[in-house]
């Protein structure tokens, strides 16, 4: 072939390729110099994005329980041994913590890479608050909200997409990318984004062939075309990619733009799952880093990028030997590779080791996240278009609640020989308490591959016990037409029978024993069904009703009396939304898993808010968690006990212990627990023995790993000495008494005579 292939073009075709090399001089000219940022930290348009909530860094949590090395390294910092001086990097020192935190956008907002010091105190690691130039430390508040930047959970709605490695250039071997630049763009480096020599060279071999056999893009062209355009052939498109390239082009450097390519092309499907990025690819189809890739298998992943289907070396190993051979070709007559390292190459076998690719993220958050992002977006989401979605989920709480139930459920596979060939699963619900975001969330056992049936959301079970607090809601708040009850009001604990149309109905306690007569703290402590389903029916059946819909519990026309117990379905997220009401000072909060959806250039397409209700009164709300706190101290959810936090919790067990539930409050955080069997058929162990260990573990350390909040008491609670045996206030010294927490508006008459007094209200 001539030195200049121009030559032999027709004459139109010369022209056109001597006005894309004109076009490529008047670009330059016409465009700045390159950029200080990274091509990485920007998204293409048909690029999509996934991201977690951003961790805020608080001031009373220490290094370990906030779990801040653990974090910065699911983001990929190194630790240094000094104060950090490029992004992506944290020192831990006895007294400081440096952390240089990388550019991001988050909130709608781009913040410039930045180093944050954190003032430490020795022994234990607290963190006592931001600091400063002087070497002093002030609160964090007036540094502002000091986080770390969110984590990409996944690159596609579909989740068909694995996890990317993204690799350095100067972490790669010279002889990775120039494979790369032989099989695709030897003219990279000499080029500014169009290369008029390899668009003649194509057109001539297509003329030659009378159909496309060739194409003349550059990387920077391919580059664009893969994050910024829809793969629709036009000569628009066309045209849009040839500017884009050529401003690409002037804003970064070289080395960028093939890194972002290196770190972004796609390399074909292993398992039904996308694999995009040269690191990503070495580990599926060869089980290393990027780094230890031979010549051969560098000149086999530059091989499948021109037909990454119709090479794959897993279903068309000869035709990926063929294509990597005339790669290796290339690179020995640019004298990039040397010749006899070329020939050793060339005879070698084609070596697969396949490791089967790592999907981003939870499966199950994700598919309600991409149904949520439909629904908001959905013209764009049918046109192709890129999104970035930024999610409430805090990455470390849910590596912690996968680790948490996939061990449980073993537990349980161990300890029970009928349950070891079973349909077990679990499902886990962590909302942040005020907010209804969601932290953590597991739909199914995260050992189970391939389950896509979301449990936490889409699986109906019978709740049990854990509704019970919502009766006490209603008692406490207004109890129908009635005076509200307190938590002292005594209530007759003995047989009860009630006609239906259906027939009679005979509510029994769990352990077929009767006290005779209980206080209403002692009723949802210790779970006893009779005296509950007594104070639901003095309040109304249909009052208390109305009390669990507001609450977020759906309940069906008509409900059966036995719903107080639990009877009726719900899913572990709309308990866990129901149970913000007790940790919310009396607000109920909708479950949220998005914050906002922008496009990849930072355009707002939609900003969610939580949806918050005023359910019941501070105090009211107040009063019921405080009984749910007797319940973990000295009733039926003792097992979630967690040394140094302040807990409330209620187990649910359902009829024939087919169900196991587990609900609660700590700190900041609301979850909940369900453990049953997908068949429907009986898993015969209580809330407290199956969900109650699951989420006791994860509590104990996602509490702590999150920012703190106390629950501040209300106003119009008060503290008031009572007869235990009554519930009637006496005077402050009697010796006998014992403390009652009570609202201001609803105190017991006094007990004057310190006796069982035959007028002492019971509700029957």
């Amino acid at each position: 072939m001539p030195r200049n292939p121009l030559s032999l073009l027709p004459r139109p075709c010369r022209i056109a390729a001597c006005f894309l090399a004109a076009a490529t001089v008047a670009g330059l000219s016409a465009l700045g110099g390159p950029r200080a940022a990274g091509l990485e930290d920007e998204l293409g348009r048909s690029e999509v994005r996934v991201k977690s909530g951003a961790y805020p860094l608080v001031a009373g949590r220490t290094v370990a329980e906030s779990a801040l090395t653990e974090r910065l390294e699911r983001l990929g910092y190194e630790r240094v041994r000094a104060r950090p001086e490029k992004p992506g990097r944290y020192f831990y020192g006895h007294e400081r913590f440096w952390i240089y935190r990388r550019a991001h956008r988050l909130g709608g907002k781009d913040y410039a890479a930045a180093l944050i010091g954190l003032a430490l105190r020795p022994p234990e690691g607290t963190i006592l608050g931001a600091l400063g130039v002087n070497g002093k430390h002030y609160p964090l508040e007036r540094a502002g909200i000091l986080w770390l930047e969110p984590e990409t959970l996944s690159e596609s709605l579909e989740g068909d997409r694995a996890a990317r490695q993204e690799i350095p250039m100067d972490e790669l071997p010279e002889h990775v990318w120039r494979a790369v630049l032989a099989a695709e763009d030897t003219r990279f480096f000499e080029h500014s984004g169009l290369d008029a020599v390899a668009i003649a060279r194509a057109a001539l071999a297509n003329v030659k062939q009378g159909r496309v056999a060739q194409g003349g893009s550059t990387i920077t062209q391919q580059l664009i075309k893969n994050r910024d355009l829809t793969p629709k052939r036009s000569v628009g498109r066309k045209a849009s990619e040839a500017l884009r390239a050529l401003t690409l082009e002037a804003e970064y450097d070289k080395r960028e733009i093939l890194q972002a390519y290196l770190n972004q092309v796609y390399l074909g499907h292993v398992d039904g799952t996308a694999i995009h990025g040269i690191g990503t690819a070495s580990q599926v189809f060869f089980s290393k880093a990027a780094s230890r890739l031979s010549l051969a298998e560098a000149a086999l992943l530059a091989a499948i990028i021109q037909g990454p289907n119709r090479l794959s070396p897993t279903r068309h190993p000869e035709r990926a030997v063929e294509r990597r051979n005339w790669v290796l070709a290339r690179m020995a007559e640019m004298e990039w590779a040397d010749a006899a390292a070329v020939d050793q190459a060339s005879d070698s076998a084609i070596g697969l080791r396949v490791s089967p690719p790592v999907r981003h993220g939870p499966t199950h958050f994700l598919a309600w996240v991409a149904q949520r992002t439909r629904r908001e977006t959905p013209e764009r989401i049918a046109a192709g278009r890129g999104v970035v979605v930024e999610t409430t989920l805090d990455p470390y709480l849910q590596q912690l609640a996968e680790k948490v139930v996939g061990k449980q459920l073993d537990r349980l596979r161990r300890n029970e020989r009928r349950l070891r060939e079973s349909s077990l699963s679990a499902a886990l619900v962590t909302l942040d308490a005020s907010s209804g975001e969601v932290l953590a969330y597991v739909g199914g056992d995260p050992g189970a591959s391939g389950d896509l049936f979301d449990r936490a959301r889409l699986a109906e079970r019978q709740p049990g016990s854990t509704v019970k607090p919502m009766i006490l809601l209603e008692a406490l708040q207004s109890c129908g037409d009635r005076k509200p009850l307190h938590v002292a009001r005594r209530v007759a604990d003995e047989p009860l029978r009630i006609d239906l149309e259906s027939g009679p109905w005979e509510p029994r306690n769990a352990d077929d024993r009767y006290r005779g007569v209980v206080d209403v703290r002692t009723a949802l402590a210790e779970s006893r069904n009779v005296p509950m389903v007594r104070i639901a029916r003095w309040c109304g059946l249909e009052d208390v009703a109305k009390m669990f819909e507001r609450s977020g519990l759906d309940l069906p026309p008509d409900p059966p009396p036995s719903f107080v117990l639990g009877s009726v379905e719900t899913t572990p997220l709309r308990l866990a939304g129901a149970y913000t009401v007790l940790a919310g000072g009396g607000r109920g909060v909708e479950p949220q898993p998005v914050r906002r959806i922008e496009q990849p250039g930072g355009g707002l397409l939609v900003r969610l808010e939580p949806r918050r209700r005023r359910v019941v009164s501070p105090a009211v709300s107040y009063l019921v968690r405080d009984v749910m706190k007797t319940a973990v101290d000295h009733g039926t959810a003792r097992v979630a006990h967690i040394d140094g936090l302040d807990v409330a919790a209620k187990t649910g067990s359902t009829s024939e212990l087919r169900d196991a539930w587990f609900a609660g409050h700590a700190g900041s955080l609301v979850t909940v627990v369900w453990v049953g069997l997908d068949d429907g058929s009986r898993l015969g162990l209580a809330g407290s023995a199956a969900a109650g260990p699951i989420w006791q573990e994860f509590m104990a350390d996602a509490v702590r790993a999150r920012p703190p909040a106390k629950l501040s008491v209300p106003r119009n609670i008060v503290e008031r000495p009572i007869n235990p045996d009554t519930g009637l206030l006496v005077r402050e010294r009697n010796r006998r008494s014992k403390k009652e927490l009570f609202h201001r508006g609803a105190l017991p008459r006094r007990d004057r005579f310190w006796r069982i007094d035959r007028a002492v209200p019971i509700v029957r």
